[in-house]
Parts: structure tokens; C-alpha cells; sequence
């Protein structure tokens, strides 16, 4: 659901085809060839060169995508085009303390974090010790809060900081990508981990929030501007290349409460159409 109780659309494009290459057997075969580093990683280049400027057109008639709200340039390729800046004003920061702000223009749910939650990511399920791949970690955020920013290929590829915060090193998990039981007749079924980065942000009013960038299983790329640094709330985190992607922030017990109409529509199953830099919930009282 929007902001305003509107349903949200059906999957978007690239949703649909990450559904095809999961759920079927011609998908699976053909996404065995396409994940092979070497192929992943020519079509990525393929997207920084001059030629393909050539798609950027026809992908802003098939999305319906408005660049009104964009600085004006030339775009030099088609990964220029999808990494595209916004005007300044375009997107407004609330800078009120005791309101979080989304990191970024997508699709929200909000869950709890319990010892047997699986969140769904990008077609792939995690429980928060895969996620993190660190159980210290992981117990951490038990009984907290999980907020999971869906972004489509429209969606703007750039994301903030939530708050005012000591930043810690970025920490890179590769992807996993491998077949189970090969010998058995559900062969088919692929078991994926999606490559992701994350950091640990001691903020100055929700604790220590866990940011966590999650790339596409094909061409996605996360690029991060900083490594151990003061930041800032609203400040530009970093960009995703085309591919796809989400965005995850982690909130300790009791640091924070989501606004009604977005808790209440992923209770209900919906997610909730936010954007860059404005308030999703609060500190609690």
C-alpha cells in the first residue's frame, strides 16, 4: 500500500523476471549460465560502456519514468542513467530527532525480529544468522525491529543515512550460488545467497542501527562512499548499479516504533511506498 491506503501494482519488471528464473526449470538452467562470474561480470561492464546509452530511451518509455525531478546531463551509459542524481530539493529531509527517516525511495515493510524469523529478500529466504553470517550479531537484534526497502527498476538508485552517526567499517558478504541435493529429482531448486554490505551505525537517537545494502544475484553493484566516519542524517550512503536492489536497517528492542499506516499495512501483507529522507517512525516514548 501507498501512504495514502492505495494498493501497490504488481510486481515490476525485473520482479518478474527474477520470478521465472527461480520458479521454473528452463529458469533454473538459464540462471546457472547467467550467474557465472565471468558472465555477470561482462554484462556489468557492458552497462558502463558508451553503446549502452543506446537502451536508456526505450527503458524510460517501458517504466514510465519521469526525470523532472533530475539533475539535467548527458548520460554517458546506461549505469550513468540508473545511478542518476536528483535536485536537491527534489527530495526534503525531516530532521526531526525523534523521527527515523527512510534511507531511501522504495517499497517498506516493517517486521519483528524473533529466533525464528525468515525474511524474504530479492526470492531468497534468510533467518537473521544467515543474513548477518555473525551470531553475535544476529542476538543482537533479537526482539527488535527489521525494516525491508524493496527498490524496483523505477525507484531512485541512491540511499542516506537514517540518522546522525559514528559509522563503523563496511563489512562485504559475497553472494553464494549453488544447487541442492544434485542427485535428487528436486535439483532444480536453487539455494542463493544475494552478495550484500553492511555496516554498524552508533547512532545518536535509535541505538546502534545495522545498515545493510543487498545487490541483485545478476549485475547488481553497491558502492559505498565511506568507510569508519561521522555521518550524518540524510547524507548520501552510496548508489546501486543496475540490477535491482533493497536496502535493510535493524533496530535494537525498543528503539523504535513505526508509523501506524506502515505497520498496519505489513501486518496486513502490503508494503508501503516511501521515499528519500522522510519520516517512517519514531523513538518511543
Amino acid at each position: 500500500m501507498t501512504r495514502d491506503g492505495q494498493i501497490l501494482g504488481t510486481e515490476d519488471s525485473q520482479d518478474r523476471l527474477t520470478t521465472f528464473l527461480y520458479n521454473s526449470r528452463i529458469g533454473n538452467l538459464a540462471l546457472k549460465v547467467l550467474t557465472l562470474p565471468c558472465l555477470s561480470k561482462l554484462a556489468g561492464a557492458f552497462l558502463s560502456t558508451p553503446v549502452s546509452a543506446l537502451l536508456i530511451d526505450s527503458f524510460i518509455k517501458k517504466n514510465g519514468i519521469s526525470l523532472k525531478d533530475c539533475e539535467p546531463k548527458k548520460y554517458t551509459s546506461f549505469n550513468d542513467f540508473f545511478t542518476r542524481e536528483l535536485k536537491p530539493e527534489a527530495r526534503l529531509i525531516d530532521f526531526n530527532p525523534k523521527h527515523l527517516i527512510s534511507p531511501c525511495d522504495s517499497k517498506l515493510t516493517v517486521l519483528p525480529i524473533g529466533e525464528d524469523s525468515i525474511f524474504e529478500i530479492k526470492h531468497v529466504s534468510y533467518s537473521l544468522l544467515s543474513l548477518l553470517r555473525d551470531k553475535k550479531l544476529a542476538d543482537k537484534y533479537i526482539g527488535g525491529t527489521a525494516l525491508l526497502f524493496r527498490l524496483g527498476v523505477t525507484d531512485y538508485h541512491r540511499y542516506c543515512y537514517p540518522d546522525n552517526a559514528k559509522k563503523s567499517r563496511n563489512r562485504y558478504l559475497p553472494g553464494i550460488f549453488h544447487t541442492v541435493n544434485p542427485v535428487a529429482a528436486e535439483a532444480r531448486h536453487i539455494y542463493a545467497e544475494n552478495s550484500r554490505e553492511l555496516t554498524l551505525l552508533r547512532t545518536e537517537n535509535f541505538g546502534d542501527i545495522l545498515q545493510m545494502e543487498v545487490g541483485a544475484m545478476l549485475v547488481g553493484k553497491i558502492h559505498n562512499h565511506h568507510g569508519i566516519d561521522k555521518v550524518y542524517r540524510g547524507q548520501e550512503k552510496g548508489y546501486f548499479m543496475f540490477g535491482g536492489s533493497t536496502v535493510i536497517l535493524l533496530l535494537e528492542k525498543g528503539q523504535f516504533e513505526a508509523d501506524e499506516d506502515i505497520l498496519r499495512n505489513s501486518l496486513a501483507g502490503y508494503e508501503t511506498q516511501v521515499k528519500y529522507g522522510e519520516c517512517i517512525g519514531h523513538k518511543p516514548q
